[in-house]
């Protein structure tokens, strides 16, 4: 069915089934990197692409986003971050109070790449505070499917006040 899609938001949404039969219910959200050259140093642009609670968290919502644990693991190291627990998101995410009002305790944000950028996040959050590795594996898996729905934007620049780009790295790693 997803070779049948015409466009982002129908192939977008054929994922988030997929998604919600594999999580069980959560929110599903993918975070466009746009980040540009004239950002603040330290600080990383998101600006929302796709969100399957679009009248709580809607598309083209923006938030920015210091260096912290969850931002190294994304946006440098190019690697998968998973949270368990509502201390965790609560540590991670601004808007947890929000979050907490439909039972999220756990998140799995996967970095859609290219090259050393990350260009994008998917992210799944779920209602049970912890996830089976083969959920993971399965969300990793969406999104690399979902990656060629999701363009990358046109100034994005590598943004952390680093003077080398991070280490290429898979979306899988």
């Amino acid at each position: 069915m997803l070779a049948c899609a015409a466009h982002a938001p129908q192939a977008l949404a054929l994922i988030d089934a997929c998604r919600d039969r594999i999580a069980g219910g959560g929110i599903f959200s993918i975070q466009q990197n746009v980040t540009c050259a004239d950002d603040a140093p330290g600080q990383v642009l998101l600006r929302r692409f796709y969100s399957s609670a679009s009248g709580t968290f809607p598309v083209n919502g923006a938030k920015r986003k210091t260096l912290t644990r969850w931002t190294h693991r994304l946006f440098v190291e190019g690697r998968p971050f998973i949270g368990e627990g509502e201390a965790e998101l609560a540590e991670h995410f601004d808007d947890f109070e929000q979050m907490r009002a439909f039972g999220l305790r756990s998140v799995v944000n996967v970095p859609l790449m290219q090259g050393p950028l990350c260009y994008a996040t998917f992210n799944v959050f779920g209602t049970a505070a912890r996830w089976r590795p083969e959920q993971v594996l399965a969300f990793r898996l969406l999104a690399l499917a979902a990656a060629r729905w999701v363009p990358v934007a046109p100034a994005l620049s590598y943004h952390f006040g680093q003077t080398t780009e991070p280490a290429a790295a898979a979306i899988g790693a």
